[in-house]
């Protein structure tokens, strides 16, 4: 993060083509350093007392630094919560189902227990309710993101002759996501050692029954 005030550059002149007059460049390490002291500011003192003011002094930018790239705080929170989205997470690949249930619980329980995502998630959540277009966003974030992976391990489990081809992908996503976000984020208890390869097991052995 950014420790020092700084504001975007005006873009250089070039041998050939001007950009229009007054036009900023807007600088991806500025955009960076705001993004990530959105999410500090987040998990610090959430979303109803977050303001652009606190972004930007925790950035080490100026306020018009954070409104030439957004108009509110709700299109910031929005743009980084769809970013997120987007990104979503590798599909594991161990060569059995169990294994990739395993793998994929142990990437998703780094993210839930991460300092940050732990005091987020909750805030959104209770925002969501006073918000469609954060909830919106949100169940892009945390559906969305793991539904491509969730599909990606059935999918391969089905040509491994794991799994039948006519097991219900919607449930199967159920199965791969409730149990360890209920765990980790609703009721915010602890995973003790050996927690996630029962957990795994079960879900393993549920998704083949429901095929």
């Amino acid at each position: 993060m950014l420790v020092r005030m700084t504001t975007d550059a005006p873009t250089p002149r070039r041998a050939t083509g001007r950009a229009p007059a007054g036009a900023a460049v807007l600088r991806e390490d500025v955009t960076e350093a705001i993004r990530t002291a959105v999410f500090e500011e987040l998990a610090a003192v959430g979303f109803a007392r977050m303001s652009i003011e606190g972004i930007a002094r925790r950035a080490g930018v100026g306020k018009t630094a954070v409104y030439r790239r957004w108009r509110s705080k709700l299109h910031l929170v929005l743009d980084l919560v769809s970013a997120v989205a987007v990104q979503g997470l590798p599909v594991p690949d161990t060569g059995t189902l169990q294994g990739d249930v395993r793998m994929l619980f142990s990437m998703v329980a780094r993210i839930l227990r991460h300092p940050v995502a732990s005091q987020i998630i909750p805030d959104l959540q209770a925002e969501a309710a006073r918000s469609p277009e954060i909830a919106e966003a949100l169940q892009k974030a945390l559906r969305d993101s793991q539904q491509s992976v969730a599909i990606g391990v059935v999918r391969k489990a089905v040509e491994r002759g794991e799994l039948s081809a006519a097991l219900d992908e919607n449930l199967a996503l159920d199965l791969l996501s409730g149990p360890l976000y209920w765990r980790a984020v609703v009721s915010r208890a602890d995973l003790p050692k050996g927690y996630l390869d029962r957990l795994a097991a079960a879900t393993a052995a549920a998704l083949r029954a429901a095929a």
